[in-house]
């Protein structure tokens, strides 16, 4: 039952952050489900914003939503240079990325299964 309540939550959770991205206007936001693949997380979520400015923007206030509503203290790291930034909220990891920047590293081919229907676009 706990593993159940547990994904209950991880799934309100990235609900939360797929609203948060929209309403912030990011852009070509795609989730991966990570569950069985990785301990890091049970989701991924990657993002683009269209400038510097915005990916910071992105970032703080997501982490800022998450604590307010799930009492989640984000880590967050590379809001110094905006480029590409990551928050961690413990079972969402976000990965916010200037748009050249992340087509240069690519992630969600590396989470992706080959050939299959991997990520769910919104």
């Amino acid at each position: 039952m706990a593993a159940t309540t547990d994904m209950t939550k991880s799934r309100q959770l990235l609900e939360t952050i797929i609203t948060a991205l929209t309403e912030d206007k990011a852009e070509d936001i795609v989730q991966i489900d990570l569950q069985g693949k990785t301990e890091l997380g049970d989701f991924m979520v990657i993002c683009s914003g269209r400038s510097t400015r915005q990916v910071t923007a992105i970032a703080e206030k997501l982490a800022q939503t998450v604590k307010d509503r799930f009492g989640r203290v984000a880590r967050i790291e590379g809001k110094e240079t905006g480029d590409w930034v990551l928050i961690d909220t413990g079972d969402v990891i976000v990965h916010v990325f200037r748009p050249e920047v992340r087509e240069f590293y690519q992630l969600e081919k590396m989470w992706q299964p080959q050939g299959g229907p991997g990520a769910a676009a919104h």
